[in-house]
């Protein structure tokens, strides 16, 4: 009950002009409800071929290429073209990892696990759009340097 209270004097205030409307700007930003905001222009994907390093253990490396165009369907994976055991040596591509062969019971299979073969549920290009918000997001190492100095001092 005291939820619905809270809720209701936001909206009161908001109703009353307690809050400035600039305030309340979401994603849409100025545009009314009612009308179409005109999008954004999409953002180039990176495709430098360049490794990222990766902000926490476990992290699925993301993909430094585009991948336009690339068909990942029951039948075929674009990606296990240059990235499949049997390629990397003529493609230079990194070899998917050992974890992508093995099933839920950590048994090691021939080819790469049904749970696996849809990359893209976990490996994500890279463009060079800017933040809508900021990120405030913390690397593992810079923490564990932080939690150093805090015990030295």
């Amino acid at each position: 009950m005291r939820h619905i209270l809270i809720f209701a004097a936001g909206l009161a205030s908001i109703a009353s002009g307690a809050v400035p409307a600039q305030q309340l700007y979401g994603l849409r930003g100025p545009t009314p409800l009612a009308e179409e905001p005109q999008p954004p222009p999409l953002a180039r994907e990176i495709n430098n071929d360049q490794r990222q390093a990766r902000n926490w253990p476990e992290q699925p490396p993301v993909i430094p290429h585009t991948i336009q165009g690339y068909q990942i369907t029951l039948n075929a994976n674009k990606c296990l073209t240059c990235h499949g055991r049997q390629f990397t040596a003529q493609s230079q591509a990194p070899m998917i990892s050992i974890t992508h062969f093995m099933d839920r019971d950590l048994q090691t299979l021939a080819s790469v696990s049904a749970r696996r073969y849809f990359c893209t549920q976990c490996h994500v290009p890279q463009t060079d759009a800017e933040p809508v918000i900021e990120n405030q997001f913390v690397d593992i190492d810079t923490l564990l340097d932080r939690q150093r100095l805090q015990r030295a001092q």
